[in-house]
């Protein structure tokens, strides 16, 4: 199987621009920034209830009950600030949707219709996937030959770019959950491949 592409912020801007102001664009805008931001896997990602958040001036604390790593089910909270852009800020991409479905207990990622009508059920976990594709294919985002566009995508590019921005490892691994630093630091290796290969010093 194909690896999946890591969606770098670059290709973040470009989906949650294809995402219009219609309840479904407002319900997908919110799903790819608080994935992308939280690296979440898409489970996490229609695992949220309303409950699960709290808001603040700083930005969103998000509880997630269980995920794949915690198998005790003790669950883990994760910070996420305030973006520096409003059109790509997760927690104000959040709040919108929130006020738009009414969403004040229960699922918060839910099914829109084409009538416009909000669903109670969450979202099924490949939702994510083929919304993904979806706003790929209205943003004309194409990954790298050889790769496939999936959610994994959401937390490879977050571990990338956070790394490439000078996070520490213990930094990234307390935000994605990650167990093991080998599979964590398998992202950052691919990312490097142009900026530290030496060919780059031979003066071509």
């Amino acid at each position: 199987m194909r690896r999946s592409a890591a969606l770098a912020t670059a290709e973040i801007r470009k989906l949650v621009a294809a995402c219009a102001g219609d309840l479904a664009g407002l319900r997908d805008r919110a799903l790819i920034l608080v994935g992308f931001a939280g690296a979440l896997r898409r489970g996490e990602l229609v695992g949220i209830d309303r409950e699960h958040l709290v808001i603040r001036d700083a930005g969103l604390r998000l509880t997630l009950p269980r995920s794949k790593t915690d198998a005790a089910g003790e669950g883990a909270e994760i910070g996420i600030p305030r973006g520096l852009r409003r059109e790509t800020c997760p927690v104000r991409a959040l709040e919108a949707w929130l006020a738009a479905s009414d969403c004040q207990f229960g699922p918060v990622f839910r099914k829109v219709d084409l009538w416009g009508n909000i669903e109670h059920r969450r979202l099924h976990p490949d939702a994510v996937r083929q919304i993904l594709l979806r706003r790929a294919g209205q943003a004309g985002l194409e990954v790298p030959a050889g790769e496939r566009l999936s959610p994994h995508g959401l937390r490879a590019g977050f571990v990338t770019e956070a790394y490439m921005a000078g996070a520490r490892d213990e930094q990234i691994m307390a935000h994605t959950r990650h167990a093991d630093l080998k599979t964590m630091r398998g992202y950052v290796r691919r990312a490097k491949l142009l900026t530290d290969s030496p060919a780059g010093l031979l003066g071509l």
